[in-house]
């Protein structure tokens, strides 16, 4: 095992580091403590080509390029207090009305104008008997973009010689608050060699969320068996989109109400050999595409991004959760502790 850390950028004056971890067969994941975000992931293929595979940039700057900016992806980052979209940007805990920022035509996305994908954390490395890691630490402070409560959070990246990527996430709220969070990394299991729509995608769910015209889930609940989208059988992406007349933006529902640790997805990349399977012990996860990714946006090296370039699994509570009824544990009270742990195992 081995972690190297280097200089990343400066940011409001403070130097941002990055921070790699690494195993015994090969792979390296770079993460940098501006928006505890994912920037590279190495992974060999079945040639022994060892490769990138993550949607992200070789230095800070590249997250501040006008063409990244404009277009939001969140390539890689750390989203919360809540991920995705909260309707009209408002919700009611308590009896008293919270107003949030609209970030996302009338709604509230991805936390708000700067959600934790935005902030500095404080990291610590360490290597244990599961492998080299990085602790991401923030206080997101009471009424920051407008959520309650003061909220102390923890995200632990590790790496391990199984080739698993574990990511362990803690949060102590000071009053009942929304927590949801997620990583927003975008993969491309043929290292962009092509776009992800030869991929083979398995997602084990029978069940999604619908969503209205802005994109907020209404709590409605879809069963998509026989249908386009239903991929409990591995299924090409590209024809999955054939089918649905457009890219992926799923909420699929686990039917994980007990918070087990579960396999959610598996996805693998017949040309380049690799294989990711995702575990979680959350209630959802949002297969997705990048259907609204600019294809203005590449790596400094001109690796090529955009529309189907990278697709996402991000494992979380229900969209729209504080406005949803009886959404699972959307809202974590006052001397609760959230805890979530969600896992991309590579192989190749």
């Amino acid at each position: 095992m081995q972690i190297e850390i280097k200089d990343f950028g400066v940011y409001n004056e403070v130097q941002i580091k990055a921070y790699t971890l690494k195993n015994v067969n090969g792979i390296e994941v770079e993460i940098t403590n501006y928006g505890a975000t994912i920037t590279t992931i190495k992974v060999p293929d079945s040639k022994g080509n060892i490769e990138n595979i993550a949607c992200g940039f070789d230095t800070l700057d590249g997250y501040f390029g006008e063409d990244y900016v404009e277009n939001a992806p969140y390539f890689g980052g750390t989203v919360g207090r809540y991920c995705s979209q909260i309707k009209d940007a408002k919700f009611s805990l308590n009896g008293k009305d919270y107003q949030l920022a609209d970030n996302c035509g009338p709604n509230n996305l991805h936390g708000g104008a700067v959600g934790f994908d935005k902030k500095i954390w404080s990291a610590e490395t360490f290597e244990n008997e599961k492998g080299s890691a990085v602790k991401m630490s923030l206080r997101s402070k009471d009424l920051e973009e407008g959520f309650p409560g003061n909220v102390d959070v923890e995200v632990t990246f590790t790496l391990t010689d199984n080739n698993e990527l574990n990511i362990d996430y803690v949060a102590t709220p000071d009053a009942d608050t929304p927590l949801s969070l997620t990583n927003h990394t975008y993969f491309n299991l043929n290292a962009f060699h092509s776009n992800v729509e030869c991929h083979l995608a398995q997602v084990n769910a029978n069940k999604k969320l619908d969503c209205d015209d802005t994109g907020a889930a209404t709590g409605e609940v879809v069963n998509v068996e026989g249908a386009a989208d239903d991929m409990r059988q591995p299924k090409r992406i590209g024809d999955a989109h054939e089918g649905m007349g457009d890219g992926f933006e799923n909420f699929y529902i686990l039917d994980n109400e007990s918070a087990d640790f579960i396999e959610s997805a598996k996805v693998n990349c017949p040309d380049s050999g690799r294989s990711l399977t995702v575990s979680t012990t959350e209630p959802c996860m949002l297969l997705y595409t990048g259907k609204y990714t600019s294809d203005a946006i590449k790596r400094e090296n001109g690796q090529q991004y955009g529309k189907y370039r990278g697709f996402c699994c991000e494992t979380h509570r229900y969209p729209n959760g504080p406005n949803i009824e009886n959404s699972p544990k959307s809202i974590t009270k006052t001397g609760e502790t959230f805890k979530s742990t969600t896992q991309f195992k590579f192989n190749w």
